[in-house]
């Protein structure tokens, strides 16, 4: 995002990235309205919207896929966007990789950063090539175990949740037409949305515990199994579980950097600085805007000083708001009876708050 967003504006681009090849892993990924508005300003959601599954509306059900009350998704990025939608991670990444790739940007694949060193107002980047290249800024955007943040010696605070998710991806079940939402059931909660025509995604919250003490079982066992007790869509989508399924299963935690997100003329953007659980689906969202935001700065013509701090005025409030209520909503959902929960409240306060400008 951040490549095609200099791109645009005319900007040298290095990309280093430590993969030989653009290859996403993993599962489902919601997009939300607000991402999707920063997806635009790159010139890409239309194709990113027209490969996934566009929905305006989550239902909330009891365990046994009883109704509980079907919410309007609020249009975050505009009345133009879908509210949301559900995209195959590959999906997406080949989407962006193609437009970096014909953006004219300097992509080298298969390089990381060994070493970072301020140098003449710019910053002089080891490369594990054995080069070494002076730049006017650096910007890690590379995940919550960031290699970026360490190599400058920024803190970023943990902050686990006391749980954990079954991720799966399996065909698109028939009459799934939004993301759904299961409570009251033998795990903390189970979901799925639509992220295809013809392919899903679908998860369970569970309690936090290592994955050895399930026993040396396959994964798509051990989630059926984890799975069992929800009704509606949950019994076919159990039963399209097999060998070849793609499941993961993580512990959930969320990331701050409490001060700055930069020294000197480096910064970290993205899950780097602020990643939290999925309660709001706005991780991906959140690396959007940074992106956006940090682009615009740039173009501006502002000196990289200026540029840092305005970037920290527009983006840290808000990313810390997306983190903390991510953390207070999955609390709840670990122990309901903390006093002044509030679940649906937080959750359209925060949709509020993320309805306005980044």
């Amino acid at each position: 995002m951040l490549t095609l967003a200099l791109r645009q504006r005319g900007l040298d681009v290095v990309l280093a990235e430590r993969q030989t090849e653009w290859k996403a892993i993993g599962h489902g990924i919601t997009i939300q309205g607000n991402a999707l508005r920063a997806l635009r300003e790159v010139g890409v959601a239309d194709e990113v919207v027209a490969a996934g599954a566009p929905f305006d509306r989550l239902r909330m059900r009891t365990a046994d896929g009883g109704l509980i009350q079907e919410i309007i998704s609020p249009p975050l990025g505009g009345d133009d966007l879908p509210p949301t939608m559900g995209s195959m991670r590959f999906l997406l990444q080949q989407v962006l990789s193609r437009h970096v790739h014909a953006s004219g940007a300097d992509v080298r694949l298969g390089t990381g950063i060994e070493a970072l060193t301020e140098e003449g107002g710019g910053v002089r980047a080891t490369l594990s090539n054995g080069s070494a290249e002076l730049f006017d800024l650096v910007v890690g955007a590379d995940g919550q175990h960031s290699a970026v943040r360490s190599l400058v010696g920024l803190e970023a605070r943990r902050r686990p949740v006391g749980m954990a998710i079954w991720r799966m991806e399996g065909p698109r079940q028939s009459g799934m037409d939004c993301a759904e939402l299961y409570y009251g059931g033998p795990r903390y909660k189970a979901g799925y949305a639509p992220i295809s025509p013809d392919r899903m995604y679908a998860y369970v919250l569970d309690e936090d515990r290592r994955l050895e003490s399930y026993g040396d079982r396959p994964l798509h066992e051990l989630m059926a199994e984890r799975a069992a007790g929800y009704g509606g869509l949950w019994p076919a989508i159990r039963a399209s579980m097999g060998p070849d399924t793609t499941i993961d299963y993580r512990s959930l935690d969320a990331t701050l950097i409490d001060g700055p997100w930069y020294r000197s003329r480096v910064l970290v953007i993205g899950d780097a600085a602020h990643a939290c659980p999925p309660m709001l689906a706005q991780g991906a969202a959140m690396a959007a805007e940074d992106a956006i935001v940090l682009a615009e700065l740039i173009g501006e013509g502002y000196d990289a000083d200026k540029v840092l701090a305005l970037f920290m005025e527009r983006r840290q409030r808000r990313a810390a708001m997306v983190v903390d209520n991510s953390v207070q909503l999955a609390r709840w959902e670990v122990d309901p009876a903390i006093p002044g929960a509030d679940p649906a409240g937080l959750m359209r306060s925060s949709m509020a708050t993320l309805a306005g400008p980044y």
